[in-house]
């Protein structure tokens, strides 16, 4: 992904603590003097990264076959840090193979020479089931990030990738829940559509449901154990809750004919649009699963409700003027103020967990795009520039990524971008018609 702006670069000293991962396999970490870099700012460029030659510890051992495999996870992982740039080892003066994977070993000033900012070192013990992970910023010759796992299979090669990427993701921004985090979405099945999910690097693709008709919009609660969407099966529309932890699915008939894009709030209360009256309004439901009060109502249709992290706005879709606008709700108090003003059809909100920004789908003479609302400093700007259509856009934990739908490839895929605009890269989810993602940070 190509970005347009400038690092706020800071330097901090930070201690990663001992710890176990459920795996098997046994991180240890070391002591690191780290670059930090603003990526919420306004100024954001990227640091160039070289992926170092695996090698043997002690220097000269051979590496085991997975050595290969790894370093592939981790390029790919990287590169889905917007703020880094991989630059191939063929562009260093003398290559990537070093003498060694301490800092002793390296010498920094050939990579300095190609302005490269970061070198990771991979070095695998004569055993070949234990690898040290390191990354060296070049300029100070100082250690960022230096990991250790032991009892490393062929099959764990990929959450290694993703914890070390995460790690170093935190290293760099303080925030690392990219790696963390699960994206539910639908995907077609001939007439039908099921819920699946995986790791944004596609990691961990898995189908969710199996129930026939038509699954659609789905929402996690906020500490990922429940899954809310609507089901419209043997006629009718129903509310759906999937529970995580055994796979099943509870079915709820609500008044009305119409259940339209349920969601949690902070505290697990569901929210969503219902027709009783033959005009959607969006209601609470109790803790039974029972039509509960109403939130918001108008003579016209109010409908997807989006909130914040702390359940103090929520943002939502409403015609009450005429045309559909996003509307933000203050929900202590229920005063509601209108957000867009631009176009003819703003649909799609999604609020960001700090409730500082709102991203939504507009349509525009050339198909519908995402756009964000600054909702601080009342500034809006387009994110993503088509081709074709791009809607459904949803914020990942880290107030940073988003996911959306876009057909741009001819079939709907599910797409990530930033709240920069960044250029937007398809999450590897599999074949298929693919829509409407979810994010939630892996408990």
């Amino acid at each position: 992904m190509s970005l347009k702006h400038k690092p706020n670069l800071r330097w901090s000293i930070r201690i990663i603590s001992f710890f176990l991962c459920v795996w098997g396999f046994v991180p240890v970490a070391w002591a690191q003097q780290t670059l930090s870099i603003d990526i919420y700012g306004p100024g954001q460029s990227q640091l160039n990264l070289v992926a170092a030659t695996p090698l043997g510890i002690p220097s000269g051992q051979p590496v085991p076959p997975k050595a290969a495999i790894l370093a592939d996870h981790l390029r790919e992982y990287l590169s889905f840090m917007p703020f880094l740039r991989l630059v191939p080892g063929s562009q260093v003066l003398g290559g990537d193979v070093l003498e060694g994977v301490s800092a002793a070993d390296i010498d920094f000033r050939r990579f300095r020479l190609e302005r490269v900012d970061l070198v990771l070192t991979s070095g695998w013990t004569s055993g070949g089931d234990s690898v040290e992970l390191r990354v060296y910023e070049t300029f100070e010759q100082r250690l960022v990030l230096g990991k250790a796992y032991s009892g490393v299979t062929q099959e764990e090669l990929p959450q290694v990738a993703a914890r070390f990427c995460a790690d170093l993701m935190a290293e760099l921004t303080g925030q690392g829940d990219f790696f963390r985090s699960t994206l539910a979405f639908v995907r077609a099945h001939g007439e039908n559509k099921e819920i699946w999910a995986a790791s944004p690097m596609g990691q961990g693709l898995r189908q969710l449901t199996q129930l026939g008709g038509i699954s659609m919009s789905p929402s996690w609660s906020r500490n990922g154990q429940h899954l809310t969407f609507t089901l419209i099966a043997d006629g009718r529309h129903y509310l759906a809750i999937l529970d995580k932890s055994d796979g099943n699915v509870r079915r709820v008939q609500l008044p009305g004919n119409s259940v339209i894009s349920p969601v949690f709030n902070h505290d697990g209360k569901i929210f969503v649009s219902l027709n009783p009256e033959g005009r959607p309004d969006i209601y609470q439901l109790t803790d039974d699963m029972r039509m509960g009060p109403r939130v918001a109502q108008s003579w016209a249709i109010d409908i997807s409700p989006s909130f914040d992290a702390t359940g103090s706005k929520m943002a939502f879709v409403s015609s009450r003027l005429g045309n559909p606008h996003i509307f933000i709700m203050d929900t202590a108090s229920g005063d509601t103020r209108r957000v867009t003003f631009e176009g003819t059809y703003n649909t799609n909100p999604s609020l960001s967990p700090d409730g500082r920004m709102v991203v939504f789908s507009r349509q525009t003479s050339e198909g519908h795009r995402i756009f964000l609302h600054d909702l601080v400093s009342g500034r809006e700007r387009q994110l993503t520039f088509g081709p074709r259509n791009d809607v459904s856009p949803a914020w990942a934990p880290d107030n940073f990524f988003i996911a959306f739908s876009s057909d741009r490839s001819g079939e709907s895929k599910i797409y990530l971008t930033t709240r920069h605009g960044d250029e937007a890269r398809m999450a590897p989810l599999g074949d298929g018609q693919l829509s409407s993602p979810a994010w939630s940070r892996q408990p």
